[in-house]
C-alpha cells in the first residue's frame, strides 16, 4: 500500500508540472522562426555585406579606370632597350666595324683557363691574373680580330676557297652560319685525317662545280674537270684549334694558311693568324664566328662589283689549261 500511494502521488506531480507549460504555449502569441545559415567558402564574403548592383561599376567603366593606370604608371621604372638574345648572333651577326671592347667583354672572351694549364708563348695577350685565372688583354684580341676579318675578306675578294672548322658541341650553328655567309665550306663534324693530305682517295668521288665570274654554274664543263685532282681550300678558320691538331699539321704542309681562336691553354705557333680569345664560351665563338663571315661576305660582294666592271681580282682560268692534253692531241 504504501508503495502504490507513492507511485500516484509522483505521477500527479509529474502531469501537474507538465500540463501548465502545455498551456501557456497554447496562449502564448510569440512565434519560434529557424533562420538557416548560408554556407560561404569565403568566410569574410560571408561577414561582409554585398553592394547592390547599382554600385558595382561598369565593365566599360572598369575597363576605361584600367586604361588611365596604364597610361599614367607606363613611364614609371627602367626600359632594358639593348637585352641579350643568342639569335641575334646567327640571324644578323655583327660585322667587323662593330668590333668594340664591350661587345667582346659582354662576350665573355678574356677569360682564360687556369694559371696553371697557361702556355708561355701566350705571354703576350695576357692581360693579368684575377681568382686564378689569366685574363686576356681584350684590346690584342679586337686588333687580331680585325686582322683576320681582314685576310678573309681579301681571300673571298679574290675568288678562294674558304673552310670554317668547329668540331665541339654547340658550335655547329655558328660554323654553318659563317660558311653562308661567306659562300665557304663547312666542318662540325670530326675531322677526317688525310682529307688534305691524301685528298684523292677520300674527296675524289665529290663532284666539282664550275662557274662562271658571276657565280653561274656551267653544267657543260662539269665532265671535262670530272678528272681533275681534288681542291684545296685557300683559306681554314678553325674554331677549336686544339682538337683539330691533325688538321692544322696538314694545312702546314701544303702551306695554306689558317686563322685559329688561341686560348691561353693553347700553341699561338699553331694556326698562321691567331686570335687569343675564349674558346669555351660559345657566345664568344659565336661573334668570332660572325665577324669573319660579314667579313667574307663583304669580300663576295666586291669580287662580284669587280666583275661587272670586267677587271677581275684573279686570272681567268681557261679550259686549255684545265685539259692540255686535249691541245696537244688536236
Amino acid at each position: 500500500m504504501i508503495i502504490r500511494q507513492l507511485c500516484r502521488r509522483q505521477g500527479r506531480a509529474l502531469f501537474g508540472a507538465v500540463r501548465p507549460s502545455f498551456q501557456s504555449r497554447y496562449h502564448s502569441t510569440e512565434t519560434e522562426t529557424v533562420a538557416q545559415i548560408s554556407q560561404s567558402t569565403d568566410p569574410i564574403q560571408a561577414v561582409q555585406p554585398k553592394a547592390s548592383a547599382e554600385e558595382q561599376p561598369a565593365l566599360s567603366e572598369q575597363f576605361r579606370n584600367l586604361t588611365a593606370r596604364r597610361v599614367r604608371f607606363n613611364e614609371l621604372g627602367s626600359q632594358v632597350k639593348s637585352a641579350y638574345e643568342p639569335e641575334n648572333l646567327l640571324r644578323s651577326p655583327p660585322g667587323p666595324s662593330d668590333i668594340t671592347l664591350e661587345l667582346l667583354l659582354a662576350s665573355q672572351s678574356h677569360l682564360g683557363h687556369a694559371t696553371s694549364l697557361w702556355n708561355p708563348r701566350n705571354s703576350s695577350y695576357i692581360f693579368g691574373i684575377r681568382d686564378g685565372i689569366h685574363i686576356i688583354s681584350l684590346e690584342v684580341t679586337a686588333a687580331y680580330l680585325r686582322r683576320a676579318a681582314k685576310v678573309v675578306e681579301e681571300v673571298a675578294r679574290r675568288g678562294g676557297l674558304i673552310l670554317f672548322v668547329g668540331t665541339r658541341k654547340g658550335q655547329r650553328r655558328a660554323v654553318v652560319r659563317a660558311a653562308e655567309l661567306a659562300q665557304g665550306y663547312h666542318v662540325f663534324e670530326r675531322w677526317v685525317p688525310g682529307s688534305i693530305t691524301n685528298g684523292q682517295q677520300i674527296l675524289g668521288h665529290c663532284e666539282l662545280k664550275v662557274v662562271d665570274e658571276f657565280d653561274n654554274e656551267l653544267p657543260r664543263y662539269k665532265e671535262n674537270v670530272s678528272e681533275q685532282p681534288v681542291l684545296r681550300p685557300d683559306l681554314v678558320v678553325c674554331l677549336n684549334p686544339i682538337e683539330n691538331e691533325p688538321l692544322l699539321t696538314e694545312c702546314r704542309a701544303y702551306n695554306i694558311p689558317t686563322i685559329g681562336i688561341i686560348d691561353t691553354d693553347a700553341d699561338a705557333s699553331m694556326v698562321t693568324y691567331p686570335i687569343p680569345a675564349n674558346d669555351d664560351s660559345l657566345r664568344s665563338v659565336a661573334v668570332i664566328a660572325g665577324v669573319l663571315g660579314r667579313a667574307g661576305e663583304a669580300g663576295q660582294k666586291a669580287r662580284l662589283q669587280q666583275s661587272r666592271t670586267g677587271k677581275l681580282p684573279y686570272e681567268r682560268v681557261s679550259m686549255k689549261k684545265l685539259m692540255p692534253d686535249s691541245e696537244g692531241s688536236s
